[in-house]
């Protein structure tokens, strides 16, 4: 990234989907530091005069105690904070809506952009494992998605725009913050154990600032995540699986949510350029580039379960068969219906069945929990207050109008 010292701004390279901020007068918008990786932020310090390690200082004020005015970090000299005063600041991505379920979900509507902007959404989920309590928080890496998977509300939103790196690292900046709101500074911690990138979005299409933000999530000065704790998922973008696993070493799930090419086509349209023999060989790829330490020990399947669409058991014996060659751990989750939905949930029994398939089999095979129900933060369904300007749920509505008249004229 290409930084420029100008007066009292800083240029920043845009190609690199950083913040950027044109020289002009005071009232010129602030640098934001949100966002920018460490290497980021060194180049910045050097460029204004400082020396590097002021980046390191900086990181962990903000990610790891949430502090956002300079005033209050403490290990700084005063003629510096007044400095990063006047040009930088620190500011995630304007909350306009939460809500706290009863069982400990918690979701947040996000304004991004200028004047009223857009809206994207991000759901934390709790729960108990093994090392203690989990927090697991759904990241969003667009206002929208362009793939259109039949069973996803998001989908119906059409495609607006991609989230710049301090938009995505601030959803995660926001769920920590958010338990330490009446906790002095000295004794913050970072609340959210795991991370997936399964928000709204494709994030392989959003390539940089997503791989940005995710090296900030595994950065020691920033937030220290394990690389096994924090997921990217993806419908199935090849080339960029391949690319992903050249530049970072997380885990890899694939919302799969079909065993053969005829019925994903329908579900997962990407599948039509993508087909699953070339999905499941950029997995195992993937699962090759392993080290010593790495999280590619295998790939997580995330399968929605439609009731009379994919969870037959022919279906799960089709997965056996597609899968029986990659190392996998597979999420069976219930689907929760939206306004128009075409589909309903498969029955408890039915999954329960499909999930025994596939553990005689030898997969490690869960099914998920159904939480925050209360407040519309259904995994994969998120929608909620975000506007459609694309009219592509307008016209969806409608076209499942026009399949319920003829059903009800046949009958």
């Amino acid at each position: 990234m290409a930084h420029e010292a100008v007066g009292s701004s800083l240029v920043v390279d845009e190609q690199n989907n950083a913040t950027l901020h044109q020289p002009t007068n005071d009232a010129t918008p602030k640098i934001n530091l949100l966002g920018m990786s460490r290497a980021e932020l060194e180049q910045f310090f050097e460029s204004i005069g400082e020396k590097k390690f002021r980046a390191g200082q900086v990181m962990k004020w903000v990610h790891q105690y949430f502090v956002t005015d300079f005033a209050e970090m403490s290990n700084i000299s005063g003629k510096l904070r007044e400095k990063l005063e006047k040009v930088c600041e620190v500011k995630a991505p304007e909350v306009v809506h939460r809500n706290y379920s009863k069982d400990g979900t918690r979701k947040w509507v996000f304004r991004v952009g200028e004047g009223s902007g857009s809206l994207v959404e991000t759901v934390l989920i709790p729960a108990d494992d093994k090392t203690g309590a989990r927090k697991t928080l759904c990241v969003s890496s667009q206002v929208g998605c362009a793939l259109d998977c039949s069973f996803c509300s998001t989908g119906k939103q059409g495609f607006q725009r991609d989230l710049t790196s301090d938009e995505i690292i601030g959803q995660l900046w926001v769920a920590n913050q958010s338990y330490m709101e009446d906790v002095a500074v000295a004794d913050r911690t970072r609340s959210v154990t795991n991370v997936v990138m399964m928000g709204m979005g494709e994030p392989l299409l959003n390539f940089k600032p997503v791989v940005k933000a995710m090296t900030l999530m595994l950065d020691d000065f920033a937030y220290g995540m394990s690389k096994r704790r924090v997921t990217l998922s993806t419908s199935g973008i090849v080339p960029m699986i391949d690319k992903l696993a050249e530049q970072l070493d997380v885990a890899l799930a694939i919302s799969l949510h079909a065993p053969n090419d005829e019925l994903r086509n329908e579900l997962v349209p990407i599948n039509k350029k993508y087909p699953l023999a070339q999905l499941i060989a950029s997995a195992q790829r993937y699962i090759k580039k392993d080290g010593n330490e790495s999280a590619r020990k295998h790939v997580t399947i995330e399968y929605v379960m439609l009731d009379g669409v994919n969870d037959q058991l022919e279906h799960a014996h089709q997965m056996v068969n597609l899968l029986k060659e990659l190392p996998s751990k597979i999420n069976l989750i219930p689907f929760n219906p939206f306004p128009h939905a075409p589909y309903g949930r498969s029955s408890r029994n039915r999954i329960m069945a499909f999930q025994k398939v596939l553990s005689d089999a030898g997969f490690v095979c869960t099914i998920r929990q159904t939480r925050g129900d209360d407040i519309d933060a259904a995994c994969g369904q998120l929608v909620g207050q975000v506007a459609d300007r694309t009219r592509r749920a307008e016209q969806w509505k409608k076209k499942v109008a026009q399949q319920n008249e003829i059903v009800r004229s046949q009958g």
